[in-house]
């Protein structure tokens, strides 16, 4: 049964005793104090709050339905049904539509609305065209008072809830008086890569350290991690690196480019390095040398340093998609990376690995590539972070995990 929220409680009572501008009274609250409410566990477990997200209906187009869709807690694969933990409620004689989850403080996620209008049969259906058509149409929470979390493909920003104990991303926002880098973009053989170069770059200065960022895309243009990297520079948290953030052209060619695909890495490995060493000065030294990467990119950035060491002597993944090629947790063919380290002679290289604890089988996909690298005797750090698959955890990580690979000397 879904917990109930004290404060919607109190204005349930309210309206039905009929108190004058009950409503009013809580939708001011609830525009002051931001959402989704966030209030005491109901079982008194101080590890845990019961968050409760709101909607406020349109009069002039009432909602059949409305969905609260949190990151990965709500995985379309999971809400058939009625009963769909996706699914809000509507109070009645009121305006409010709520949901609420009792959820660890220290959970971070990204979320949405979907307002539906129409049969509640088609709201719920988990058919990817149904589910892409949810995305497609999904809103940012009207009443938060944190900032959003860009989206791409012309969909709609999310809203982001953080509890109280979440890890810190105090990098994340633009800082008056931080002294901005260049951003560039070029293309190098047939590939674009957003270029972000530290405040007082000189092609002639360097070597620098260097970051290679896979789905640029994202963190280039949409969400700005050149942002993070002035202010880990400014607060001398990492060393002033040449970023190169390369684009995945698209989904097909991702899908191709993401999955220990030889030929991609050695093209990062043999052009774009040397590219950006002529160009920018950037560093030969593999000690001093990043690849980075998110879900398929965090498979591709292991399997770099694995198979390129020489020149990828640091990896960064974050929520690794170490289920390659097929998915399935005991499959013989399941984990083919996670086999290689385990059959193969120790390379010369760091790893750090991060996952969500909501990340369902990449948890333990994640635990046994650490368990394996431990054994055979890599430098390796591993972290959980309480959430899912999702940009706005990662954002902290990365940059979290690069001044901890490329921390000034």
């Amino acid at each position: 049964m879904e917990p109930q929220s004290p404060l919607l409680r109190e204005l349930d009572a309210a309206v039905r005793h009929g108190i004058p501008d009950a409503l009013g009274v809580f939708w001011r609250h609830a525009a002051t104090a931001g959402t989704p409410l966030v209030e005491p566990d109901p079982d008194g477990d101080p590890a845990r709050r019961l968050v409760t997200f709101l909607w406020r209906d349109d009069p002039a187009r009432p909602a059949t339905d409305v969905l609260a869709l949190l990151h990965t807690v709500t995985d379309k694969d999971r809400h058939a049904g009625n009963l769909a933990p996706h699914l809000m409620r509507k109070v009645g004689g009121t305006d409010v539509w709520a949901l609420s989850h009792r959820l660890r403080a220290d959970h971070r996620a990204s979320y949405q609305f979907f307002v539906a209008r129409g049969p509640r049969e088609d709201t719920l259906r988990t058919d990817r065209r149904s589910w892409l058509r949810i995305l497609d149409a999904a809103e940012p929470d009207p009443l938060s008072t944190r900032p959003q979390l860009p989206s791409r493909d012309g969909r709609n920003p999310s809203s982001v809830l953080e509890l109280p104990d979440a890890p810190a991303q105090e990098w994340a926002a633009p800082r008056p008086g931080t002294a901005r880098g260049e951003r560039t973009d070029a293309v190098v053989g047939g590939r674009r890569v957003h270029v972000h170069l530290p405040a007082g770059h000189r092609a002639d200065g360097g070597p620098y350290p260097v970051v290679v960022l896979l789905d640029g895309e994202m963190w280039g243009p949409v969400l700005d991690f050149g942002t993070a990297l002035d202010n880990l520079y400014a607060d001398e948290r990492l060393a002033p690196a040449v970023t190169l953030m390369v684009d995945t052209m698209g989904r097909a060619r991702r899908m191709e480019d993401l999955s220990c695909s030889e030929e991609f890495v050695d093209w990062l490995a043999d052009v774009l390095l040397p590219w950006a060493a002529t160009a920018y000065g950037a560093s030969d030294d593999p000690a001093r040398t990043v690849v980075a990467g998110q879900s398929a990119g965090g498979l591709t950035a292991a399997f770099a340093a694995f198979r390129r060491p020489e020149r990828f002597g640091n990896a960064l993944s974050q929520s690794g998609s170490f289920w390659w090629p097929d998915g399935t947790e005991f499959d013989s063919g399941s984990e083919w990376l996670t086999r290689q380290f385990a059959v193969t002679e120790k390379q010369p290289v760091r790893i750090r690995l991060e996952v969500g604890l909501q990340e369902w089988m990449l948890l333990p996909q994640n635990r046994h590539l650490r368990n394996v690298l431990e054994a055979r005797g890599y430098d390796v750090a591993y972290g959980e972070f309480n959430g899912g698959h999702d940009y706005a955890c990662w954002r902290g990580g990365l940059a979290a995990g690069l001044a901890a690979l490329l921390a000034p000397k």
